[in-house]
Order: structure tokens, then C-alpha cells, then sequence
């Protein structure tokens, strides 16, 4: 049903705040305009907030499963953040074929539902349990399937920008973080991510 990407394997960055300033990060490429504004990257909070939090995340990965909930009530409780999520799938073709399922529900305006219920899930992932959850949620998966086959091309190259993105910021693993003027490459807690954000609130 949805073709199958050659994903890099990476390696779970499972700690430690380190922080490097964005201006040395994209010193080639990509821009801010690209990190911060791709109009194909969904966009959960507040879209017009005066801080940007992205983050690269895999649908398979422990740290961003356990921290979603923990992000989203930070994000929803500020008011003023606007959040982007960035797919970035390097786990495996499972990770791919979430990815692409939950974008092809994004362009049939479900995108939210989707992520919440792949994040939420605490179970192993494989093709037919992401089927599985997704309808469970009330999707119609076979719509899905639909919008991933109309809108391939689209989506293959929002996960191309991702990863190179990712890569261009060097990386390890997911989860990882831009936010304001400011690249974390890991883990953040609820503290540190509280403290990033007022950080760059008051750049």
C-alpha cells in the first residue's frame, strides 16, 4: 500500500541537554524559513505563538512516545508556542510506513487525531498494528491508504527535507529539538524544555 523508503539507521539519543547555537547549525543549509515555516509540516499549539519548538520524532522511538504527553500539555498550558512536528524515521520501514500513514491523514485534515493515537499507543509497532490503531481511532484507513498514494510525492519529500534537516543539525537520534535560536540534540524534561522556551522568549 504505501511504498517503502531507504531510511539511515540512527541511534537513540537517550540524554543529556547539549545546546548549540542555530546559526552555526545551518551554516550551510537548511534556512530558518525551512525549519521553522515549511507549510507542509504540521503545526500543533499556537500557529501564530512568539516561540517555535520543532521536533524530530520517530513513531517507534521510547523517549518520544513517553515525553508526547508531557509536550503537549507544556505547549497547550503556555498558549503562546506555536509547536511543528518533523518526522524523521529511523527506525526501520515500521517508522516509514507510520509516518507516511499519519500524513495522508493529515491531508484529509486528521492529522491530530492520527499522531495522538500513534503516540499514545503503547504497544510494539508493525504495518498491521498501525492499521490497527488508526482505525481504532476512527480513521478509515482505507482513505488514508488513498491520500498516501494521491499525495506521494508530497510526502516523500517532506521526509527527504526532514532528514537532511536533521542531518545538516547533526543529529544522533531522536527525540530532537530547534527552539528559537537554539538546537537540542536529545531529551528534554519538562524543566528544561520550560526553561528553553523562556529562553527564547526572551532572545
Amino acid at each position: 500500500m504505501i511504498d517503502r523508503r531507504t531510511i539511515l539507521t540512527g541511534m537513540l539519543a537517550a540524554g543529556g541537554l547539549s545546546a548549540l547555537p542555530l546559526r552555526t547549525a545551518l551554516a550551510h543549509e537548511p534556512s530558518p524559513e525551512e525549519v521553522f515555516a515549511d507549510p507542509a509540516a504540521p503545526v500543533l499549539g499556537n500557529p501564530e505563538g512568539d516561540v517555535t519548538v520543532v521536533e524530530y520524532f520517530d513513531f517507534q522511538c521510547t523517549y518520544c512516545k513517553r515525553d508526547y504527553p508531557m509536550i503537549r500539555d507544556v505547549v497547550a498550558k503556555d498558549g503562546n508556542v506555536k509547536l511543528v512536528m518533523k518526522d524523521w524515521p529511523i527506525f526501520g520501514p515500521v517508522s516509514v510506513y507510520a509516518a507516511q500513514a499519519v500524513q495522508g491523514a493529515a491531508a484529509l485534515g486528521d492529522y491530530e487525531t492520527a499522531l495522538d493515537a500513534l503516540m499514545r499507543a503503547n504497544t510494539r509497532l508493525s504495518h498491521e498494528k498501525v492499521e490497527e490503531i488508526l482505525t481504532d481511532a476512527g480513521l478509515d484507513f482505507d482513505a488514508i491508504a488513498a491520500s498516501v498514494s494521491k499525495n506521494q510525492d508530497a510526502i516523500g519529500a517532506l521526509l527527504d527535507r526532514n532528514y537532511h534537516q536533521a542531518e545538516a543539525f547533526q543529529f544522533n537520534g531522536t527525540p530532537s529539538f530547534v527552539i528559537g535560536r537554539t538546537v537540542y540534540p536529545g531529551v528534554l524534561d519538562r524543566a528544561l524544555l520550560e526553561e528553553a522556551i523562556a529562553k527564547a522568549r526572551a532572545a
